[in-house]
């Protein structure tokens, strides 16, 4: 491990310098370690790709003596340790008005379906939370739908559309510009302040994508203005 401070009040541990699952399942466990200590002061813990920070209230607290506590966990343990995770279904309507770039991927020889196919009912991995609040970097894309982001991005991106970029797919909570091609839609809220858990998922957690049609959709969509609907998930692994 590497420990770096660049601000007040945050201190950040590298683990690798790669996107790379196994980094990844350490940083959680760190995330649980670093949880079960308790200690007085820290404010959130934050994944990336490759590093954790802490955030800390600098005066119950100090550098000195988180460093102090995070050089007793062994490093090699993170790696062994088995940490829980939830495995969130997530309904997409794909294409149509939805998914308005799904026939696009013509040119990397796919129909419509078969980019369904290939993107719907298997699990993602939640690699971190980013640009903006529960816009999550998903791992585990076939290599088939790999697309560089597009070279006029959308001004308006409608919240809940999901998206490749690169070698990534991931979700838009809230209507922002982007450059993703988008592939569909989920009615399902992914932040909302008022709900319990305000954001769905976390680093290490798994998406999967559950194809719906339009009908569907505006069902979905009508049962949650009713407070009628609850997200499907499951929880996996152990601590």
């Amino acid at each position: 491990m590497e420990i770096r401070q660049f601000a007040e009040n945050a201190l950040t541990i590298y683990l690798g310098d790669e996107i790379d699952e196994r980094i990844n399942r350490q940083l959680v466990a760190l995330r649980h370690r670093i949880d079960e200590m308790e200690i007085e002061g820290i404010g959130e813990v934050v994944l990336s790709y490759t590093s954790l920070i802490i955030y800390f209230d600098i005066f119950k607290t100090d550098v000195d003596a988180l460093k102090a506590a995070v050089d007793q966990i062994d490093e090699t343990a993170l790696l062994e340790a088995e940490v829980s995770y939830r495995v969130i279904e997530i309904p997409v309507c794909y294409g149509g008005e939805y998914g308005p770039d799904i026939d696009s991927f013509e040119e990397n020889g796919l129909s419509a379906d078969e980019v369904v196919e290939l993107h719907a009912n298997k699990e993602y991995l939640v690699y971190m939370l980013g640009f903006m609040p529960g816009f999550p970097y998903l791992g585990g894309l076939d290599e088939r739908l790999h697309k560089a982001r597009l070279e006029t991005p959308r001004v308006r991106i409608p919240p809940g559309s999901v998206g490749i970029g690169g070698k990534q797919t991931g979700m838009y909570p809230f209507e922002s510009p982007g450059g993703w091609h988008l592939l569909g839609r989920t009615p399902v809220p992914l932040f909302d302040e008022n709900r319990e858990e305000t954001i769905l998922y976390e680093a290490g957690d798994r998406i999967i994508y559950r194809p719906i049609d339009a009908s569907e959709y505006k069902e979905i969509a009508s049962r949650i203005e009713a407070g009628d609907y609850e997200i499907q998930f499951e929880v996996k692994g152990g601590s």
